[in-house]
């Protein structure tokens, strides 16, 4: 019988009998198949995005839009003083949870991981990236907290999260992303998400209902911080959205992107600043709920071998979207 893997490859839906294979604590697929099938999954989207990301760079149109965003930050909302401030989200009935969740979780970015017993294991350390997890479950599902550590030369903190948390940029660096709707701007730097995610067989499809905001901190910094941008996204049952298709099962998620601009030691205030001269310390910390059922072992060799390459994928991309443009503080 042809392996799992190359059937998905042709396209076909194993059936073992008359019954289909489906995600369930009653699958008949064994946790090995599982994750080859997901993982040959993941691998084929990555594949037609980067594809279509070559096509879009021949294309001159497409060469033009990329460099509509930072125009607009020098003369729309992103400009504006309050943005990163929250200020005009303040008068919104979710604005308490937001800032709260966001204290929150750039007080559990600050923290550092220690040999203090707290149960963290390092699972990926490649450069400059080192990530560690906690092994968790909650009721039978996988919901390992991560944290993640990078560091990258060229860009700056708010470039970093100026592309984290706008949806035009998404599609670009999030491999599995079928859909993103704005259900509703709170603010310009908060927004309502319904995110859809593209099914992975055997794996159900997945979708995520969160708020993202955008903030500048300014208590804190190390004293050698020349500015630090957080991006943090929560899932939310505000407004509660279902699911597009209504057959996605809901993520449940807390994700921050916390990251700090660094300055050459020997740089004095006021000079031209090159992009040789920034460095860009990452943070980011997730804890997810994927909802549905899937077999922990594969959940986890899933994380083990996609975060790296997400990490690496999107600080990638800013980098390269930001090489040849204006420096934005």
């Amino acid at each position: 019988m042809p392996s799992v893997r190359f059937q998905w490859r042709c396209g076909y839906k194993l059936q073992h009998g008359k019954q289909k294979i489906v995600e369930g604590p009653h699958s008949t697929l064994p946790e090995d198949e599982f994750f080859d099938a997901v993982e040959t999954g993941l691998e084929k989207i990555e594949e037609d995005m980067q594809l279509r990301f070559k096509l879009r760079l021949q294309s001159q149109i497409s060469q033009t839009l990329v460099n509509v965003p930072h125009e607009a930050v020098a003369e729309g909302e992103e400009a504006r003083e309050e943005f990163g401030t929250g200020a005009e989200a303040k008068s919104h009935a979710l604005w308490p949870e937001i800032d709260r969740v966001c204290k929150e979780q750039l007080h559990y970015a600050r923290e550092g991981v220690g040999q203090d017993g707290n149960g963290w294991q390092i699972f990926a350390d490649e450069g400059e990236i080192k990530m560690y997890k906690r092994e968790e479950e909650v009721n039978g599902m996988v919901m390992d907290p991560l944290k993640a550590y990078h560091s990258v030369k060229g860009v700056t903190a708010r470039e970093m999260c100026h592309y984290f948390f706008m949806p035009e940029f998404r599609n670009d660096w999030e491999t599995t992303l079928e859909d993103c709707t704005i259900l509703e701007k709170i603010s310009a730097d908060t927004l309502l998400f319904l995110q859809t995610h593209k099914r992975i067989w055997p794996a159900s499809q997945r979708d995520a209902q969160f708020w993202s905001h955008m903030r500048k901190i300014n208590d804190g910094l190390e004293p050698d911080t020349r500015d630090m941008w957080v991006v943090c996204n929560n899932s939310t049952d505000y407004a509660k959205q279902e699911s597009k298709n209504g057959k996605c099962v809901r993520i449940f998620l807390t994700v921050i992107l916390a990251c700090q601009t660094y300055l050459p030691e020997d740089y004095v205030k006021g000079q031209p600043l090159s992009r040789d001269d920034l460095t860009c310390k990452v943070t980011y910390c997730s804890v997810v709920n994927p909802g549905g059922w899937a077999p922990a072992s594969a959940l986890r060799a899933v994380y083990k071998r996609e975060y790296p390459k997400f990490l690496k994928r999107f600080t990638g991309y800013v980098i390269d979207q930001c090489k040849d443009k204006p420096i934005m503080f």
